[in-house]
């Protein structure tokens, strides 16, 4: 595995952040993190690095190391001098206010879905340093069209005003209309504005990645440039085409999402082969949990199609505008009017260590983990069966 030659001779300054994804993202960062490593040292008085969060969970200092691909204990002997933090989202001091978007700009970006003030924050280790390096890949994405760039500045690490604007720019203008959209979206474009504010040197590798190991592609500039071509390059090898639309779909999400919040994206890479009227089955025996972080917003919201939570924003404006956006995206199309209530394309159902009452509760079906054949799913021919979901999306030939 070789990354670009143009790591090694690029102008970084004194010092350097470097933004990883957590454990969420496919990438086999210790080899990549092992080469940044090699190309920075003893180039740069400071180096850092940071595990750009969201607000996803922080990993313990065990899940740190077998990360980045070292033994319990041994960053410090490793990386002797290198600081390895969790994005402390949680954490007021964690922020560096940059600026505030101006609300006509937002507007114009937005093409008027939204036409507010968005101060915008960013973890202070980004400002502390000379020099921001964002590395990690890229596939095609529910809120953005595809992930990686400036995305690991927010909301990787980034505070919860662009989040929720950012999600629920997206959910307005809808998960069919953005997801393994290329080119600058207008969420795309809102982060990139937001981005333009941080006064340290941005930099990013962006990668294509297959599995934990192979690499098909590594792409070194500016966020926006190395994004772009990375993007292009997911599209090709990241989006499946099928001839049909399904009845059903079994979406089997691997543990590396741990609750609903992350696996969820079983649901929104598959939802485009599902027929109308069908069913995805998310099939993840290990899940026992909606959100780690989000539980208590979720049950109170549950999962609902946009219409639903436009026309009841008056009791639900005190949820942060990036749950009412999960909500949105996992039930996916739908309509709603007072008469006839709550109408969605497709049902989503949860075969998952989640108790029936919880799933009904939220608006989703249930099924038995134990009842679900999946060699016999396999043989329906009315039913499509994706092993590991969540990166790839489908689409219909």
């Amino acid at each position: 595995m070789s990354l670009p030659e143009e790591l090694w001779t690029a102008e970084v300054g004194d010092s350097v952040l470097v933004i990883v994804p957590d454990a969420t993202r496919t990438v086999p960062l210790p080899a990549v993190w092992a080469q940044v490593h090699a190309a920075l040292a003893g180039r740069v008085r400071r180096l850092s690095v940071v595990v750009a969060l969201g607000t996803h969970r922080a990993m313990t200092e065990a899940e740190l190391d077998a990360h980045f691909g070292i033994g319990p204990g041994g960053w410090d002997a490793r990386y002797p001098g290198v600081a390895r933090h969790n994005h402390a989202w949680w954490d007021p001091a964690t922020f560096h206010e940059l600026g505030v978007l101006d609300p006509a700009r937002v507007a114009d970006i937005s093409g008027g879905l939204l036409d507010e003030p968005i101060p915008v924050r960013l973890n202070r280790l980004a400002v502390e340093h000379d020099t921001v390096l964002i590395v990690g890949p890229v596939f095609p994405h529910e809120v953005v069209g595809f992930s990686g760039g400036a995305k690991y500045l927010f909301p990787g690490i980034g505070g919860t005003e662009m989040i929720d604007a950012s999600h629920w720019l997206g959910a307005l203008i809808g998960i069919e209309n953005v997801i393994g959209v290329l080119g600058v979206t207008p969420v795309r474009a809102l982060i990139h504005e937001a981005a333009a504010l941080l006064p340290s040197r941005q930099l990013c590798l962006a990668l294509v990645v297959a599995g934990r190991s192979t690499l098909h592609g590594a792409f070194f500039g500016t966020p926006q440039e190395a994004w772009a071509r990375a993007a292009e390059l997911s599209a090709r090898t990241h989006i499946e085409y099928v001839g049909r639309p399904y009845r059903r779909v079994l979406s089997i999400v691997p543990p590396m999402y741990e609750d609903l919040w992350t696996a969820a994206k079983g649901c929104y890479k598959l939802d485009p082969v599902t027929a109308d009227g069908g069913e995805i089955v998310l099939y993840a025996p290990h899940l026992r949990d909606l959100s780690v972080t989000h539980g208590a917003h979720i049950r109170e919201v549950g999962y609902h199609c946009r219409d639903y939570l436009l026309a009841h924003l008056g009791r639900l404006g005190a949820i942060p505008r990036a749950v009412l956006a999960h909500s949105a995206h996992v039930r996916g199309q739908g309509g709603y009017d007072p008469v006839h209530g709550e109408r969605c394309r497709i049902a989503v159902t949860l075969a998952t260590a989640l108790p029936a009452e919880a799933c009904h509760a939220v608006g989703l079906g249930h099924r038995t983990v134990a009842d679900i054949d999946i060699d016999a799913w396999r043989e329906d021919p009315d039913t499509l069966v994706v092993p590991r979901a969540g990166e790839r999306l489908y689409r219909l030939a």
